[in-house]
C-alpha cells in the first residue's frame, strides 16, 4: 500500500512538471526587439528586381552588419544584407524602434538597396520617407566617396 501510494503522488508530480514545462514553452518571455541587429528582417521598399523577387517569394532580406560603433542601426545607416542568397548593401529609410522627436515611428523595418558607389539599384521608392534622412545622407556624403543624395532623388514622398 505504501508503494503504491508513493507511485500514485509522483505520478501526479510528473503531471504537474510535465504541464508546468509545456506552459514554459509555450510562453514567449523575450523582449520585442525593434532595433535593427543582426539577422533583423528587414523590408525592400525600392522596386530594385532582386528586392521585389525576395519580396515576393515571403523571404526578406537579413540584416548581417551594420556600419557604425554601436551595433544597432538606426535611420540613415548603412547595413549590409543577405538577399536571395548574396549579400547587398542597402541604407534604412524607416524603423519601428523608437526614434527621436518629430522623427515618424514606421511599422516595418524599411531599406532602400544601393551598390558600393551609393546608387540605389531601384529607380523608386514606393514610401515616404523622414524629411530628417536629407540632413542625415548629406552629411555622410563625401567628396569622392559615394554619393546617397540620389536616394533622395528617386524618393516620391517625405514624411
Amino acid at each position: 500500500m505504501f508503494c503504491l501510494r508513493h507511485k500514485v503522488i509522483g505520478q501526479s508530480i510528473l503531471k504537474l512538471v510535465n504541464t508546468a514545462q509545456l506552459t514554459n514553452a509555450q510562453l514567449h518571455t523575450t523582449p520585442i526587439c525593434n532595433e535593427i541587429r543582426k539577422l533583423a528582417r528587414l523590408r525592400v521598399v525600392d522596386n530594385s528586381e532582386i528586392g521585389k523577387r525576395a519580396m515576393a517569394e515571403g523571404r526578406p532580406p537579413r540584416c548581417i552588419h551594420v556600419y557604425n560603433k554601436r551595433g544597432v542601426g538606426y535611420i540613415g545607416d548603412k547595413v549590409l544584407v543577405a538577399i536571395k542568397g548574396e549579400m547587398k548593401k542597402g541604407i534604412l529609410v524607416g524603423l519601428k524602434q523608437n526614434q527621436k522627436p518629430k522623427v515618424p515611428k514606421f511599422d516595418s523595418n524599411n531599406l532602400v538597396l544601393i551598390d558600393d558607389n551609393g546608387t540605389p539599384l531601384g529607380t523608386r521608392v514606393h514610401v515616404p520617407i523622414p524629411t530628417i534622412l536629407r540632413t542625415i545622407l548629406k552629411e555622410r556624403t563625401h567628396a569622392k566617396g559615394a554619393d546617397y543624395t540620389k536616394l533622395l532623388a528617386i524618393a516620391g514622398r517625405f514624411v
